[in-house]
C-alpha cells in the first residue's frame, strides 16, 4: 500500500495532486501546526497582470500553535465573493470554466480544514483522482516529521510511503528501511500547459490547470513527475 500525507490547502497546487494520484491513500495532517506563510490559506492564480494571491482571513490571534483543523476563518469580511469574482474575471473565457465552483463561495465555513477539504475532494473528483484520504485528527499518530510519517506507515500498514522533494531534508530513511518500507521523494519538473493572459506561469493552484485543460487535468499533472 502506497502512503502519502500533506497539510490542509486552499486551492493546492499540482505537486500535491501528482502525490494524491500516485499513491493509494492519502493523510490529511490537519493536526500539524498551521505555517506563518504557507499556503493553508492562500494560493495563487493567473491574470492579465501576473500571479495574485487569493488569501482566506484567518484570526491571526488564534492560529499559532494550534492545529490546524482548530484554525477559524474570519468571516466578518466578504472573502468568499472577492475570491469567486476574482475566479470569474480571469477564467471566464477560458475553455473549461467551471460555473459550478462558484457554490464554494456561497458556503460559509467556521474552520479552515474543513474549507480546504471539502474543496480537496471536489478536486479530485472534477480530476477523475479516486483515493483514500484518512484525516489525521481521527488517528492517534505520534511523533514529529519524519518520526510522524513513519508511525503514520506502520499504523496504516503502508508498503511505500512518498514524500514532497523537501522530504529528504528530515527523513530518517534507515528508520524506515529497518522497517522494510520503501521510499520515493517527489521530483515534480512543473509541466507546461496552455494557459490565457500570455506567457506560462508555473506554480499556480490547479484550479488554473483546470480551468484550461478541463477532462486533460490529471495527464497534465502527471506528465511532470521525473
Amino acid at each position: 500500500m502506497i502512503l502519502t500525507a500533506h497539510q490542509p490547502q486552499y486551492l493546492p497546487g499540482l505537486r500535491l495532486f501528482d502525490k494524491i494520484a500516485r499513491a493509494d491513500m492519502c493523510v490529511y495532517l490537519d493536526t500539524v501546526p498551521m505555517e506563518s506563510s504557507g499556503y493553508e490559506n492562500r494560493n495563487k492564480i493567473k491574470t492579465a497582470q501576473g500571479w495574485h494571491w487569493l488569501t482566506v482571513p484567518v484570526k491571526r490571534e488564534e492560529y499559532q500553535k494550534k492545529p490546524i483543523l482548530q484554525v477559524e476563518i474570519d468571516n466578518t469580511t466578504a472573502w468568499q465573493r472577492k475570491h469567486w469574482m476574482s475566479i470569474q474575471n480571469n477564467y471566464g473565457k477560458a475553455r473549461h470554466f467551471i460555473p459550478p465552483f462558484a457554490g464554494f463561495y456561497r458556503l460559509e465555513f467556521e474552520y479552515l480544514a474543513e474549507l480546504n477539504l471539502t474543496m480537496l475532494y471536489a478536486l479530485c473528483g472534477w480530476l477523475g483522482i479516486d483515493k483514500k484520504i484518512e484525516l489525521a485528527s481521527q488517528h492517534d499518530f505520534v511523533g514529529h516529521k519524519s518520526d510522524l510519517v513513519l508511525d503514520m506507515c506502520k499504523k496504516l500498514g503502508a508498503s511505500k510511503y512518498i514524500f514532497g522533494a523537501q522530504g529528504r531534508d528530515y527523513a530518517k530513511v534507515e528508520d524506515f528501511e529497518r522497517e522494510g518500507i520503501e521510499l520515493e521523494f517527489q521530483d515534480y519538473q512543473h509541466p507546461v500547459y496552455p494557459q490565457l493572459h500570455g506567457e506560462f506561469l508555473p506554480n499556480m493552484s490547479v484550479v488554473d490547470l483546470l480551468m484550461n485543460c478541463g477532462p486533460k487535468s490529471l495527464e497534465v499533472i502527471l506528465n511532470g513527475q521525473r
